[in-house]
């Protein structure tokens, strides 16, 4: 073990270090038909038989539209100074087009006047995966014309909320809303196109464009833009030129996609080599790149495990284990001969392998690819099998576990050089884990089904320490 991490030596962070927890809207707020709210593709996706595990989806959730205060209230007692959530596109713009419903904006606005009563910090994220249906239906994220919708989305939440919210980020994971729901179909729409998937993901990094300068021109000078990526610590098998190869692949329909015109203003050739079959990428018009490639104030990163990958043997065979759900479609366009394989040691509930390590790799790139821009880590962390013991109390080592390994390997990036301003720990409330429905448990705090009562696992016990003190406690500290 490393020095670093070594259990006798204290983990201390710098002073101004945010202490966050995330959530998004369709995984707890629930009051899905209220002031004036219409379907989102996940409300369709999650009402289709055999979509969702058990069928379950996100019409209640975990009521958090109702419960907002007493859930601040909770962050505030734990010690938290951030809180990431999503605003639900349909429920401020029911169509994805024209004005805005300022009910549905109210909510947001007693939300974030919430959390400042208590002294934490609102960071916003506009688009965690919930399209309004009704611009699917109009041909989704892979219609050039949504990245303009998105664009005058942005402008009406950041009218409304950027004289107080201070932190934005445009896309959560557009891979996820890319890949996911249009290539696998494992997310909604569940649509599986890989073409279609690849112009989706030109859409997305269009949106963001669009949408962070539709936030600067409607926003005080001072309000920092970012998007939250979650990119993808590829390794490869072994160093032979075709695992190296197959590396490079996964490493471009992961990452580069996406970095490569958001932060560089250009795709890796490689990437239109490599799909070449499915598209001639001729959706990217001129002048798109320019438009893509806004300064930023900031990256977000979201992180959970590695992939390990070489190229495919012709005599293998089995299900793709690359931690993305289950289907006979591919969500890697182009890349039928990569194989993915399980990485060795613990893991989670999700079979996400930990390694902490990949943490700080992935930290360490970001700071080469973009020397001098600011980074958060705006996801992390793991479900497990939580239940509560006879005295009603949630116990999470493992939890506490991950979490001190995760946050020392953040503590390291920063020794070595890394501007990382802020953690945000996935997720505050245990949630609708989307196709997984309920089953598992991302939460600090623990959510009974049934009642909604909140529980604080000794994880949130553990975190709030550490945001209080600035110092990871003992891995044992919280019994």
């Amino acid at each position: 073990m490393p020095e670093s991490e070594s259990p006798a030596t204290p983990v201390t962070f710098p002073p101004t270090f945010l202490w966050g927890a995330a959530t998004s809207a369709y995984q707890i707020e629930g009051a899905v038909r209220e002031d004036g709210r219409t379907p989102s593709i996940w409300d369709t996706f999650s009402h289709t038989p055999g979509k969702t595990a058990g069928g379950e989806h996100g019409d209640i959730a975990v009521d958090h539209y109702h419960r907002y205060r007493d859930d601040v209230a909770l962050m505030a007692d734990l010690g938290l100074t951030a809180y990431r959530f999503s605003i639900s596109w349909s429920r401020v713009q029911p169509t994805g087009r024209g004005p805005a419903v300022q009910r549905g904006l109210d909510f947001y606005r007693r939300l974030v006047d919430e959390l400042l009563a208590h002294g934490i910090k609102p960071a916003v994220t506009l688009y965690h995966w919930d399209l309004p249906q009704e611009l699917e239906d109009a041909g989704g994220w892979p219609e050039r014309d949504t990245a303009y919708r998105f664009a005058e989305y942005a402008q009406i939440v950041g009218e409304a909320l950027g004289d107080r919210v201070e932190q934005w980020i445009t896309l959560n994971e557009p891979w996820c809303a890319a890949f996911l729901g249009y290539a696998s179909g494992v997310h909604a729409p569940g649509r599986t196109d890989p073409a279609a998937s690849l112009k989706a993901a030109h859409t997305l990094n269009l949106a963001h464009g669009l949408g962070t300068s539709a936030l600067r021109a409607s926003m005080p000078a001072r309000n920092s833009v970012a998007l939250s990526l979650n990119s993808s610590v590829v390794r490869p098998f072994s160093r032979d030129a075709a695992d190296l190869a197959a590396a490079q692949k996964i490493d471009d329909l992961a990452n580069g996609i996406f970095h490569g015109p958001i932060l560089h203003g250009a795709y890796p050739q490689t990437l239109f080599t490599a799909t070449e079959l499915i598209t001639d990428w001729s959706f990217v018009e001129d002048g798109d790149l320019a438009l893509i490639n806004q300064p930023l104030d900031a990256l977000g990163l979201n992180y959970y495990t590695p992939a390990l990958v070489s190229a495919t043997d012709a005599e293998a065979a089995g299900p793709r284990a690359d931690g993305h759900g289950s289907s006979d479609h591919s969500p890697w366009p182009g890349a039928d001969d990569v194989t993915f394989h399980q990485t060795p040691g613990e893991r989670t509930e999700m079979g996400w392998t930990i390694d902490p390590t990949g943490l700080h790799e992935l930290i360490m790139r970001y700071t080469r690819e973009a020397p001098g821009l600011p980074i958060y880590i705006t996801e992390n962390g793991a479900a497990y099998d939580d239940k509560p013991d006879p005295d009603g109390r949630v116990h999470d080592p493992e939890r506490i576990a991950y979490l001190h390994g995760h946050l020392a390997a953040v503590r390291r990036a920063i020794a070595d050089g890394a501007d990382v301003r802020g953690y945000y720990l996935w997720s505050l409330l245990d949630n609708f884990e989307w196709a997984y429905g309920y089953e598992k448990r991302f939460g600090a705090v623990y959510v009974d089904y049934t009642t909604l009562e909140r529980t604080p696992k000794s994880s949130a016990l553990w975190y709030g320490r550490a945001a209080r003190t600035g110092t990871l406690p003992e891995v044992q500290s919280i019994q």
